[in-house]
């Protein structure tokens, strides 16, 4: 991740947002195209836009409360798989919203949506599928870990 400055605005600005419920897993982000995030066509890089989900998914983690509990038992976010479409380009200084939804989850990973919008047309969307993972001992159920946080709210 080489966005260290956007990713502690996202942590900054998670301590004044609401918490977000473990049953509606769903987090915007309202962000503008800086000139780090362009390509050669200047407009927003393909690869950047990955970028920016997994920022998203960090405000996820926080606001849910899945980052104090990997944190708290050693275990980290991984992602298995990625792919995006690009319907329209972003270009410098357009403000867009990025907005990430967990829609499933099965025995291992969770399963989640992303959708890039600006002037409220989707201008590029995709899927992911991630997982918690223990060093040594492996992947961490989701309801596993889901009930690790729930398990640290009552703390």
């Amino acid at each position: 991740m080489n966005l260290i400055f956007r990713m502690v605005y996202v942590y900054i600005l998670s301590l004044f947002r609401p918490r977000i419920a473990s049953g509606n897993m769903a987090s915007e982000l309202a962000l503008r195209v800086l000139p780090n995030d362009l390509d050669l066509n200047f407009h927003m890089n393909d690869g950047r836009y990955i970028t920016i989900c997994d920022l998203n998914r960090i405000d996820l983690f926080l606001r849910t409360g899945l980052m104090r509990s990997m944190f708290k038992r050693g275990w980290i976010p991984v992602i298995a798989e990625h792919t995006m479409s690009y319907k329209r380009p972003l270009n410098l200084l357009d403000r867009y919203v990025v907005k990430t939804e967990v829609t499933h989850f099965d025995e291992k990973y969770f399963y989640m949506n992303h959708a890039f919008i600006r002037d409220e047309r989707v201008v590029a969307a995709g899927t992911s599928k991630g997982c918690v993972y223990a060093r040594g001992l492996g992947v961490v159920s989701p309801a596993d870990a889901m009930a690790a946080v729930e398990q640290d709210k009552l703390k």
